[in-house]
């Protein structure tokens, strides 16, 4: 990664075309020709708008959650006749300014700023707001509420990024019905350019019982700066086909506990089923004693006016910040842990220009700070900051990332302690987890093992559903599991990590509360199930998902945790069949210093997936992980379990098994026979590498989970890019050998060899009931392995 160091005021000056402008600025805090980049404080002035102020990148950055390598800051410019736009780079004193990269797109007129023509909702007042074009705006959020992130490939014409919505809800997440090929209508009041297909053809709505949904609000919670305006854009549209007319779906729209809208009727505001639109609300956030302040935006039924449904939706949301008077749109930094230096003070900003704007789409390409070549129809200005040697940082060097959401901030968590922390996760009574469970009805299990048994509950007066994990007093596992599970989950963020709720430990009971992932475990739609076959593409979206879940765990997270219980049942799946690494009770901390290159304890784990070298020598890595991660690959592969002790000896083991295939090149003979004719011998070669990959004998010849995320996104992409191609997709031929070539580098290992015949032994007493006998060596697996009697989620 290379930028641009500025050690004294500089200003880049792009001769653009009039009309209103997206800037982006990238920003890669990192060591630069080595400089201290937490000592990076700048501020940014831009066409009479303060954009920065004593702005740290580093702060900022780190107080991103899940962690990020990178981030975006957004803005909206306009530029008037005669002018062109500047960017102003203002080091604080005794410091420097830097950025990795600008990227200028213009956009249509009165797009977002619609003039004194059409005035605003403005919130908890009684006179319209009037948003012109002399405002300068800051992005802060932009959601696909319902759906999946959207790149900027995705966009319409702008080049946006939109995100999922799922960070932000409070309470109740509602349904996201999906309705796929649905047409949508695009008109002049909303052109296709306002927010792409993906975004109106996915929702959150409250559900299908009018009941619950009369008794719940469906709710968002955003971060924001105190003492600004903010633009609020929803997106709506009504794709259900039961929904057709007015008033058959009523609903009220809440900001910050102040009524927006008291009948929005989707089809009365859109004209139709199928047809797009966007309301605009603005309202004030006024300063406070945080930092930050929380911004709702809440949505509940009107049946007033006696609607055939009791539901509301919302399809996108859009939130910007809007500058002050003397044209400042900075906020404050993140809370930093040394004081930063102080502001530099500049000159007042002088008064805005006016002017006539156009609504041409000017392209530009800047390399080094010089011009480059206009690219035909791409309507996108791209400029890449370099340092003048174009400075590599080296520490940065084999991560790949992608760029993050604009001001995408949450909730900060503290250090780990040794007490239970009821300051991040809440603390249940034993009457309100009876009250969830039913009274422990059986009828509300949902899954058992070595922990315990798992239950479906709901709190919140019965609208939220939680799984509840309750200890057996006959477990192995005990009050050391319990206290790591939840210091480690209540200390960890992550979209791919289930979410601790809370815990019980009344009456000496030992109970978890997690969200509830309707979906289950990633287990039960591979095999002995009634569940559907996942298709190819799916399958290789949820291991994406979990590989980023354990490579927050390594790399990401304070300090490296090793989950040291990686399996198919502890990967769970939500409504989105988005996939969370769950069960942390078995976790350890990785080696905390430079120096060490393991952590030596007990061997623990589930049989089939422990690492061989961990279990010869008791020596625990983040290796360990990537080898059971492994194994989960070839299970998603082939749907078959990790070990079938009546297969024969060379068979048993899938790990071993999969490994000899895959030397022999048949391991296409092996693949799930669900998956004929749908995986791209590419895709296929690709995802087998890696799992073999992860199963080296030596853990120090494994990937690192940063690459094995990696290398599955590529076999996703070479899976999407040969369906793009009719006459290449023809899928791998389960009959045909050739479809798959040998690899003589991938021999099975004697560590392999040896851990197929532990894993022989220690389910030798097996019957076909998948008992275990109380047999003497039996003693040891028990002490070992976490899953024997059940494979089922802890």
């Amino acid at each position: 990664m290379t930028a641009r160091i500025f050690h004294s005021n500089f200003t880049y000056t792009f001769p653009v075309l009039p009309g209103p402008k997206f800037v982006r600025l990238y920003f890669y805090p990192s060591s630069y020709s080595n400089l201290d980049i937490s000592k990076s404080y700048f501020s940014l002035s831009t066409n009479n708008y303060k954009l920065l102020n004593n702005f740290s990148a580093s702060l900022t950055v780190s107080a991103i959650r899940p962690p990020v390598d990178y981030f975006t800051k957004e803005f909206i410019i306009t530029v008037w006749d005669n002018q062109k736009l500047e960017l102003t780079f203002i080091p604080s004193p005794a410091s420097f300014a830097f950025i990795n990269g600008i990227e200028i797109v213009s956009m249509p007129d009165s797009f977002y700023a619609r003039g004194d023509d059409n005035p605003l909702t403005y919130v908890g007042n009684d006179h319209f707001f009037y948003l012109g074009n002399t405002t300068a705006l800051e992005t802060v959020y932009r959601l696909n509420v319902g759906g999946q992130d959207i790149s900027s490939e995705g966009d319409t014409g702008m080049h946006r990024t939109w995100n999922q919505d799922s960070e932000y809800l409070i309470g109740q997440a509602g349904n996201n019905p999906y309705l796929p090929g649905v047409k949508i209508k695009y008109r002049a009041k909303t052109p296709a350019y306002s927010a792409p297909v993906l975004v109106y053809s996915t929702m959150r709505s409250m559900g299908p019982e009018p009941r619950l949904n009369m008794n719940y609000n469906l709710t968002w919670i955003f971060p924001v700066d105190p003492g600004f305006h903010y633009l609020l854009r929803l997106h709506f549209c009504e794709t259900r086909m039961e929904i057709i007319n007015e008033n058959q779906q009523v609903f009220l729209i809440f900001i910050n506990n102040q009524t927006a809208e008291y009948d929005a009727d989707v089809i009365h505001m859109s004209g139709g089923n199928g047809i797009p639109v966007y309301k605009d609300y603005t309202v004030l956030v006024p300063q406070g004693s945080q930092s930050k302040q929380d911004l709702w935006l809440e949505l509940h039924p009107n049946m007033d006016l006696k609607p055939t449904f009791a539901d509301a939706i919302l399809n996108g949301l859009e939130i910007f910040k809007l500058n002050t008077t003397d044209g400042n749109l900075a906020g404050s930094n993140p809370e930093p842990t040394v004081a930063p230096p102080p502001a530099e003070q500049h000159p007042s900003l002088q008064d805005r220009r006016t002017g006539k704007r156009s609504s041409i789409l000017t392209v530009i390409a800047i390399v080094g700070g010089s011009i480059g070549a206009v690219f035909a129809c791409s309507l996108i200005l791209y400029f890449f900051a370099f340092k003048q040697k174009r400075v590599k940082d080296p520490s940065k060097s084999e991560e790949k990332s992608s760029w993050t959401l604009i001001s995408q901030t949450s909730r900060s968590t503290t250090t780990i302690s040794s007490s239970l922390p009821t300051d991040l996760c809440r603390r249940f009574t034993f009457f309100e987890i009876n009250e969830a469970t039913g009274h422990f009805d059986d009828q509300n299990i949902i899954g058992s093992g070595g922990f315990g048994t798992v239950y479906k509950g709901y709190i919140e007066y019965g609208f939220i559903a939680v799984a509840i994990k309750r200890l057996d007093s006959s477990s192995k596992q005990g009050t050391r599991e319990f206290q790591t599970e939840i210091e480690m989950l209540s200390n960890l963020r992550h979209l791919h990590l289930v979410s601790l709720i809370g815990y019980c430990d009344d009456h000496g009971e030992m109970i978890l509360v997690y969200d509830y992932m309707s979906r289950g475990t990633l287990r039960e739609h591979l095999y002995k199930t009634k569940n559907s076959p996942l298709p190819w593409k799916q399958r290789l979206e949820i291991c994406i998902g979990a590989a980023k879940g354990l490579h927050y765990l390594h790399s990401g997270a304070k300090h490296t945790i090793i989950h040291r219980d990686v399996k198919s049942t502890n990967i769970l799946l939500d409504e989105n069949w988005v996939a969370k690494v769950s069960d942390f009770g078995l976790s350890r901390l990785g080696p905390t210093s430079t120096s060490q290159t393991h952590v030596s304890t007990v061997v623990r784990g589930s049989i089939g997936y422990v690492d061989p070298e961990y279990y010869r020598r008791q020596h625990l890595t983040e290796k360990s992980d990537v080898y059971s991660f492994g194994v989960v690959l070839f299970e998603v592969l082939c749907a078959r379990p990790p070990v079938i002790p009546s297969s024969p000896k060379d068979q048993a083991s899938l790990a071993g098994w999969a490994r000899k295939c895959y030397q022999r090149g048949t391991l296409d003979q092996i693949v799930d026979p669900h998956l004929k004719g749908e995986v791209a011998p590419v895709s296929l070669n690709k995802f087998a590498e890696i799992a073999n990959s992860c199963l080296h004998g030596q853990g120090i010849e494994r990937p690192k989970m940063g690459d094995v995320v990696w290398g599955l996104e590529f076999a996703l992409q070479l899976q999407q890019s040969a369906e793009k191609n009719a006459n290449s997709v023809e899928g791998i031929n389960m009959e045909n050998k050739s479809s798959f070539s040998p690899h003589r580098d991938a021999m099975t290992t004697d560590d392999d060899d040896m851990f197929s015949g532990a894993e022989s032994h220690s389910r030798s007493t097996v019957s076909t009931r998948e008992s275990v006998t109380q047999s003497d060596p039996d003693q040891r697996a028990r002490g070992v392995f976490s899953e024997i009697i059940d494979p089922k989620a802890r």
